[in-house]
């Protein structure tokens, strides 16, 4: 049967989903609530301290074979019975043959409900539970979408996702031209090392080591990792991108008659300056008084990507720590100051006893 379509239950043991209570459910989320408007005083997510880590994603190993383990994760749903007044839950999702039912299982005589699925990676899932008979959407995710049909799901993504989640297309590809002025690898010596190092992944590396390695519109993936982080933990940062972005294309449009993607990348460097120097000509400050900030903003986001683990959706088959690790040598020895492999996960990297 199809793994992708009827989901293998992990069992996980009950400390496992009480550690992730403890740090989470247990807190509440006033400090976000209120700096950020993320969440309005009756929501339910606001009692929740980090809410975006639910369901749980986590690494999956069998301890046996590496390369067939790394493709999936350990989905963990929780639904949180703080009044014990409930009887039964399951879930049903896109990740089950027809929206099947799962049943969770309470967690010993705790308020918490729990099921761990093994789910593929690179994938997009929309969910509800079914609490007693009763559809509802997750209590804790704020992720939601809604589908064509005019309903509303809850929603999670497994590592390595590259659906878009946060952006439109133009949006992406503005992204894209933005962030290329701010990496480090878009000089001679760094593209040139990046076409070396994509060109030389035999087959079988690319197959299964760099299984998820994948250009997108940029060499090694930020774009994709800034709409996967505005996803999820920093989403309350997204309203920001969202008009930074509009103001950014307006600007732009209204300096050239080209398509952003064909824009001469002049262009780019002037209105990335001007964003510096906190003076936009053509900025609508009424909209979003401080474009310094955002481009603060974007950096972090950006040099994070770049040099973040696989997983989280940049730094493309580690294509950033290689280029760390050719960069930095002992000038004694030869050898690289910067040894990820011995450190990271197989098949990614050579660590024994390490599973993501």
């Amino acid at each position: 049967m199809d793994i992708a379509m009827k989901p293998i239950s992990v069992k996980k043991e009950s400390q496992y989903v009480f550690n992730h209570c403890a740090k989470y459910l247990a807190r509440d989320n006033s400090d976000i609530r209120h700096n950020f408007g993320q969440f309005t005083d009756n929501d339910p997510a606001a009692r929740i301290c980090e809410s975006w880590r639910f369901p749980i994603i986590d690494s999956y190993s069998d301890g046996i074979d590496f390369e067939t383990s790394y493709a999936f994760n350990t989905v963990t749903f929780i639904y949180p019975d703080f009044d014990r007044s409930v009887e039964n839950v399951a879930v049903i999702g896109s990740f089950a043959n027809l929206y099947e039912p799962m049943s969770l299982t309470r967690v010993e005589n705790s308020c918490y409900f729990a099921l761990s699925l093994l789910i593929p990676k690179g994938q997009v899932h929309t969910y509800q539970f079914l609490v007693d008979g009763v559809l509802k959407l997750d209590p804790i995710n704020p992720q939601t979408v809604t589908l064509d049909n005019g309903k509303t799901w809850s929603r999670f993504f497994t590592e390595f996702c590259t659906v878009p989640l946060s952006f439109e297309r133009w949006e992406m590809v503005l992204l894209d031209r933005l962030t290329d002025h701010i990496l480090p690898f878009h000089t001679e010596s760094g593209e040139n090392f990046l076409d070396r190092y994509y060109e030389n992944l035999d087959r079988a590396a690319k197959n299964a080591q760099f299984a998820h390695a994948y250009r997108l519109d940029q060499s090694v993936g930020v774009v994709n990792f800034i709409d996967k982080l505005l996803a999820r933990s920093e989403r309350h940062f997204l309203d920001d991108y969202h008009t930074c972005l509009d103001l950014t294309n307006s600007i732009l449009r209204g300096r050239s008659v080209a398509e952003i993607a064909a824009m001469p990348k002049a262009m780019f460097v002037d209105i990335y300056a001007e964003m510096a120097s906190g003076s936009v000509n053509g900025w609508d400050y009424t909209r979003y008084s401080n474009p310094r900030f955002f481009l603060q903003l974007l950096r972090r986001h950006t040099f994070t990507g770049a040099f973040a683990h696989p997983k989280y959706g940049g730094n493309s088959a580690a294509s950033a720590w290689a280029f760390l690790e050719e960069r930095y040598k002992s000038k004694v020895t030869g050898e690289t100051l910067f040894d990820w492999g011995r450190v990271i996960e197989k098949p990614l990297g050579f660590a024994p006893n390490y599973h993501g």
